[in-house]
């Protein structure tokens, strides 16, 4: 690998943070906020990058939530650590679902990872239920949930694809 290219990566990167600092976002290689930030480009919304709360709000009305799951082709959209139990922890992971009003899966082509090839918007409440009928049949205190492209055909609607 050349030196030379490395360098000028570093420096795009560091140039990258410069203007996500100045717009108030610390870290801007905060796992997924790449992609956030992609996916709420191309569907108008205003990326949250503070680290537990929804992934993305309409910028008309900031109290509508949106949340964004993402992976390369053939993979799954993952919700990250959401309790099986106990109880109380279940009941909060599955909020973090149902607090947005549209739950998105972008599927990112694996040659071009920073390319969306489609977007599928899902409603909450099936992702809540699909979430809950998963943990049911794991035994994992918590658990990552995914989410594939063929589920979200069945359950979900494409909003944006580049085919």
């Amino acid at each position: 690998m050349s030196r030379l290219v490395l360098n000028g990566i570093v420096a795009l990167i560091r140039q990258a943070q410069a203007l996500a600092s100045s717009i108030g976002i610390p870290n801007i290689l905060q796992p997924g906020l790449v992609k956030e930030m992609i996916i709420a480009e191309i569907l108008g919304h205003e990326v949250i990058y503070t680290k537990h709360d929804s992934d993305a709000r309409d910028p008309e009305d900031p109290n509508v939530l949106f949340e964004y799951l993402s992976c390369l082709e053939g993979g799954t959209g993952q919700l990250d650590r959401v309790f099986n139990r106990p109880e109380a922890k279940r009941r909060a992971s599955i909020q973090r679902i149902r607090r947005n009003r549209k739950v998105y899966l972008a599927i990112f082509f694996k040659k071009e990872p920073l390319k969306v090839k489609v977007i599928y918007e899902l409603d909450p409440e099936t992702v809540a239920k699909e979430t809950e009928a998963k943990l049911d049949r794991s035994s994992n205190e918590i658990s990552h949930v995914g989410f594939s492209e063929p589920w979200a055909k069945v359950n979900g609607k494409v909003v944006y694809s580049t085919s």
